[in-house]
């Protein structure tokens, strides 16, 4: 693991130079978890060590694509319900306001059927143990997703089919909204602008109109929102950023570092499009899992990021 200082002209701490004016927030489009999918089966390649766990999250992300897809729920806000909040600020989508009334759970037992026949007898333990769950069980593990809690040792490995359904109802609420968000305040700009959940990682993007630029990625929505590079996710302050990484033969073993501050001693990664143009912060975090164990075992810096499919013990 190497790292340089945020100071210097490293590639994952400069700041833009062409886009002057990048939009503030960008609502998911509809193949949100198709793309992701399929970064997942490059990163099974990548990273051969951790294969079949990246092969079920493929699965897992593409159980998510046909029901973003081909379900339509029970309930949908009505048309104007989202405009008093886009007016004053306030995140249109927020999940504890809203948690109570989507049928996530519909979402989660299509995807429980679509994993059905793809997954091995250890996997098919978890689908087996949320089809007996009644619908508070399932409630209560959703609380701890929210609440950003491991939960039991017995529905840790529960929580990611559950947090894949939550993301489905959320990502498909975003497509509802007429129009994205305005960034958030200053004393709200490190969570999402949509629905107040914090971000995954961040990530530089390489398309023309904001290339360069980087932003946060809802753990929840997968909107994603503007933050100036050389800037800590989590307590804004720049003067004692480092970038860590894994590296083999010299170059970036995956386009991710962790954008570890000494102000606050917690990290973020930051995913590069630059250096892969299919990365993606969900499925480049899950790859990158080695660089949290080293860092865990350092202890020099604490996770800020939440990824609802990664649940660590506490």
């Amino acid at each position: 693991m190497k790292g340089k200082d945020g100071a210097g002209t490293h590639e994952f701490g400069s700041a833009p130079t062409t886009i002057m004016e990048p939009p503030q927030v960008v609502l998911p489009d509809e193949q949100l978890f198709s793309r992701r999918a399929l970064r997942l089966r490059e990163l099974m390649v990548m990273v051969p060590a951790m294969d079949e766990f990246l092969d079920f999250m493929g699965r897992l992300v593409q159980a998510q694509q046909q029901m973003l897809s081909g379900r339509e729920p029970a309930w949908r806000p009505a048309a104007d319900a989202f405009e008093p909040a886009l007016a004053h600020g306030m995140p249109p989508l927020g999940f504890q306001a809203l948690r109570r009334d989507i049928d996530w759970q519909a979402d989660l037992s299509g995807i429980l059927d679509a994993l059905e026949l793809h997954v091995g007898q250890r996997q098919r333990k978890l689908l087996d143990a949320l089809r007996k769950s009644s619908a508070a069980e399932l409630e209560a593990i959703a609380d701890d997703l929210f609440e950003q809690r491991p939960g039991s040792e017995a529905t840790r490995g529960l929580m990611p089919l559950v947090a894949a359904a939550l993301q489905v109802a959320w990502v498909r609420l975003t497509q509802a909204l007429p129009s994205a968000p305005q960034r958030p305040s200053a004393e709200a700009r490190l969570l999402c602008p949509c629905c107040g959940a914090p971000p995954v990682a961040s990530v530089v993007h390489n398309e023309p109109y904001r290339s360069g630029v980087r932003y946060l990625h809802c753990a929840l929505c997968a909107t994603e929102w503007h933050l100036e590079r050389v800037r800590c996710s989590a307590c804004e302050r720049g003067g004692k950023l480092l970038y860590l990484g894994l590296e083999e033969d010299g170059k970036p073993f995956l386009p991710v570092q962790a954008e570890a501050c000494g102000e606050c001693a917690s990290y973020l990664k930051i995913v590069l499009r630059q250096l892969q143009g299919r990365a993606d912060p969900v499925a480049d975090d899950l790859a990158s899992l080695p660089l949290d164990l080293m860092l865990a075992e350092e202890g020099r810096y604490a996770r800020s990021g939440y990824n609802p499919l990664l649940i660590l013990d506490a």
